[in-house]
């Protein structure tokens, strides 16, 4: 009767840590209402059978069923059920909004970018429920221990029921007795069944805080992390850069400057290229369509302009063409003062002038650095495609330990490869440059908000609300779980060693025996469902009552 109790209970309990994950299926509603186009009726259909560009309408206090882009109406928007961001948010028309997050207070209609499948929070539950079938190191051990611990303790139970009778120790009833007790003590649910609640509890606590760990074997890198190296652009700044200053070349116009430049980044993506495309609506500038469009990593973009050849980029690409001579040095020099970021334009063999564009340090950015350093983190570097003044002024503002600029792809490679020799790495970027880096790291964390697609598929970890504060509350969740895995492993080995050697004594009953690993069985799995409910504020491996489960919002 109490081996049927503790299974129950040992069933309950792991189902409950799968349960948090399955909530997550609920955020996003049965039903979407589509507004017909030509009629403007509205009717409601499941969210598979919308289309990307179809309209959605959502009133207050509903979810909303798919990822788009609010086309009219304002709203607060509860976003914590997916990104874990805990303010409700204002959006308006031209902001981006998620399926599962609810709308407070408006009406919003939104144009939708996503099917159902592939909308944040389809990705978020997909990836969480392949990262649970990812075993953890520590899962690893404890069944490679097991391997051994089991038979050994069939041997011993064996041994000790036939030996000390023959030896004339005692009586065969009392020794046949013991061996039961040992077997019963000896069994491994409790050590067996620790790591992986305690690896998918802490899991899914992360991705209701807005990390999404694609492996149950990534959730415990954070912890022994020694350099932490980000990317600037779209990272470290804000990512919405703005024009603030067009010199045109002679020949040239302004407006010809940035429609020539707007014309390349129409489609690119980049948070500069956005800059520019927005610089040229703001002054009325129509840029005409550009074919061959070409990204040029680390280094800026090329394409055909009504018929011409057009380039746009860095001062690498500009020396590439044979155009950096003194006058153009001069320029760039004197518009990258105060941290801005400068791009030249040009057209077949010519530079039609340059922009300026400026973008400030997140918010949260020095203090994370600071955090990082709190936490033993040895090293925090900067690496960027961007020139060395503009990098060094952004350092200078976070207080980062390192700085390298005017970096390629493949140059951001070879520094985190020398990174790497120092200690375990992360890496922390958001573009489809930064994929190679993001691969190559031991920990690749993107930014899932306004990352490329690219470089969130290619990273291990993406931060869904785009904000660095994760990072240290990564480190601190992990190094918890760690903790917890290792009290849950010691208070297990543990309880069995007191028995082992009260059998041997002859002070253990059998139903010591069971009462003792029915107990530690449930309290390891209590310990390691606390992670549900924690902050992972501070490491802490005591056993304690469970925290309640992961609960939808609404």
């Amino acid at each position: 009767f109490l081996f049927a109790v503790s299974l129950l209970l040992e069933s309950w309990s792991v189902g409950r840590a799968r349960r948090a994950v399955q909530k997550l299926l609920e955020l996003a509603p049965p039903l979407a209402r589509v507004r017909d186009p030509r009629s403007g009726m509205e009717r409601e259909v499941p969210p598979e059978d919308v289309r990307p560009g179809d309209v959605v309408v959502v009133n207050p206090g509903e979810r909303i069923p798919l990822d788009g882009e609010v086309i009219e109406g304002r709203s607060l928007v509860d976003a914590s059920p997916v990104t874990g961001e805990s303010k409700p948010a204002a959006v308006e028309p031209g902001t981006e909004v998620y399926a599962g997050t609810i709308a407070l207070d408006g009406s919003l209609h939104l144009r939708v970018s996503r099917e159902a499948s592939d909308t944040v929070l389809a990705r978020i539950i997909r990836q969480v429920s392949e990262a649970g079938r990812r075993r953890a190191k520590s899962e690893q051990w404890v069944d490679r221990f097991a391997l051994i611990y089991t038979p050994v303790v069939f041997a011993a139970a064996i041994l000790t029921a036939l030996i000390p009778p023959l030896a004339g120790l005692g009586t065969w009833a009392d020794w046949t007795y013991r061996a039961l007790v040992l077997l019963v003590i000896g069994c491994p649910c409790a050590l067996v069944i620790s790591t992986p609640v305690s690896i998918v509890a802490g899991l899914a606590s992360a991705a209701r805080n807005g990390v999404l760990v694609k492996g149950g074997d990534l959730l415990e890198i954070p912890a022994r992390l020694a350099i932490v190296a980000i990317d600037k652009t779209g990272t470290l700044t804000t990512g919405r850069p703005r024009v603030e200053r067009v010199i045109a070349g002679v020949g040239h116009t302004e407006e010809e400057v940035l429609a020539v430049a707007a014309a390349l980044e129409r489609r690119s993506g980049h948070p500069l290229g956005e800059a520019i495309v927005r610089a040229a609506a703001a002054r009325d500038v129509d840029p005409a369509p550009a074919d061959d469009v070409t990204a040029l990593p680390g280094r800026g973009i090329e394409g055909q302009v009504e018929g011409r050849p057009a380039w746009l980029g860095s001062r690498r690409l500009l020396s590439e063409r044979g155009q950096d001579t003194g006058a153009s040095h001069e320029v760039l020099a004197s518009l990258a003062r105060g941290g801005r970021t400068v791009v030249a334009v040009g057209r077949d063999d010519h530079v039609c002038g340059f922009i300026s564009l400026g973008d400030v340090p997140r918010p949260e950015a020095a203090a994370t650095v600071r955090e990082l350093h709190a936490l033993g983190i040895e090293n925090v570097a900067m690496l960027t495609g961007d020139n060395p003044e503009t990098a060094s002024e952004v350092a200078a503002a976070v207080g980062v330990d390192e700085v390298h600029a005017g970096l390629l792809p493949e140059d951001k490679v070879r520094r985190l490869e020398e990174l790497r020799s120092r200690g375990a790495l992360a890496f922390v970027g958001d573009g489809i440059n930064d994929a190679p880096a993001l691969a190559l790291a031991d920990l690749g964390i993107a930014m899932g908000g306004k990352g490329t697609d690219v470089a969130i598929e290619t990273a291990h970890v993406a931060l869904m609300t785009d904000d660095l504060a994760k990072i240290p509350w990564l480190i601190r969740h992990s190094r918890r779980t760690l903790a917890i895995i290792r009290a849950n492993i010691a208070f297990a080995l543990g309880v069995k060693a007191i028995f082992v050697v009260l059998t041997f004594a002859g002070h253990a009953s059998l139903w010591a025996a069971i009462a003792a690993d029915m107990g530690a069985s449930l309290l390891v799995i209590a310990n390691g469902l606390r992670l549900l409910g924690g902050s992972g504020a501070e490491p802490d491996g005591a056993p304690a009552p469970a925290a309640p489960a992961l609960e939808p919002v609404g």
